[in-house]
């Protein structure tokens, strides 16, 4: 996290946001996922709600193990998509100063890699706690990525240009490579 907040200063200057009342839209499904799925949801002792913080199923070590690689993988995948993004990166629904559509890298593969990258990671992450908020979280970063990403081909569509975007939406899928989806 540190390292991807970091690497933010090196991006080009911003031209136009998405509005901050539509960039909710994906934002507070996102913070609540991620404080779900990292545990930072606190419950409360008197009411005992172990409903919510008991694993419902413990995986096999080995399968433990499966998940954290993969976990380490969506990671890796997204810094991938990051870096190959360079300096048009943000965190936010942007036209970034010399924005274009990118078709190479993990662009080649998926519309959004680092979306693709994050949900595996929290995939990964929920199987292996395999509590019920973990899930939640889980289940709530999907909908945030996809929000997200449904904002963000709307928009370059229209900053960036129909024609150009939807020849690579036609050839790219959005977030499962090798899908239509």
């Amino acid at each position: 996290m540190i390292s991807w907040i970091a690497a933010s200063v090196w991006t080009n200057r911003t031209v136009a946001r998405l509005s901050a009342a539509r960039q909710w839209s994906y934002q507070v499904p996102e913070i609540a996922g991620y404080a779900l799925l990292l545990g930072f949801v606190q419950t409360d002792s008197k009411l005992k709600p172990l409903i919510w913080v008991v694993p419902y199923w413990h995986l096999h070590v080995a399968f433990q193990w499966l998940f954290v690689a993969l976990c380490a993988g969506g990671v890796a995948f997204a810094w991938w998509a990051r870096i190959h993004l360079g300096r048009l990166w943000s965190g936010y629904v942007t036209h970034k100063e010399g924005h274009r559509v990118i078709d190479t890298g993990p662009y080649r593969i998926v519309r959004h890699p680092i979306y693709t990258g994050l949900i595996v990671s929290a995939i990964a992450m929920a199987a292996v706690k395999g509590t019920p908020l973990a899930v939640l979280g889980c289940l709530s970063l999907i909908v945030a990525y996809l929000i997200k990403g449904k904002l963000e081909e709307t928009w370059l569509r229209e900053e960036l240009g129909a024609a150009a975007y939807d020849d690579y939406s036609r050839r790219v899928p959005m977030l499962v490579p090798f899908s239509m989806f």
